[in-house]
């Protein structure tokens, strides 16, 4: 296996451009190394987050806007200030019902966002 590079020790937020990663859905890589990794996601209004799964723990921050979580067939509203957790190889996914952003913590790096 090929070794993370890890990012800068500073990272300035107005330095980074927003990736399109599906309808309505773009983010931005902050810090990283082999073990963890922060990710801003910023949501339109209907924009989705897939059902998925992946082998990382995942914990994610509502900063802004309100969203529809399903975790596993559970699903929740969720709003400005909750949070929820995603063990590894747990389906999950979100629908945005108001603009919004959410924080992601990746255990360890998600290397294939770095590709």
């Amino acid at each position: 296996m090929e070794k993370i590079l890890s990012s800068n020790y500073f990272i300035e937020n107005n330095d980074l451009e927003w990736e399109n990663v599906g309808k309505g859905v773009q983010r931005k890589i902050l810090g990283y190394d082999e073990q963890i990794m922060l990710v801003v996601a910023k949501f339109e209004k209907d924009g989705i987050g897939y059902a998925h799964q992946h082998s990382h723990r995942q914990v994610t921050y509502v900063t802004e806007g309100k969203f529809e979580v399903q975790i596993n067939g559970e699903k929740k509203i969720l709003k400005k200030g909750d949070c929820y957790y995603i063990p590894p190889d747990i389906t999950h996914g979100a629908v945005c019902l108001e603009d919004g952003l959410l924080v992601d913590v990746f255990n360890p790096c998600r290397e294939d966002f770095l590709k």
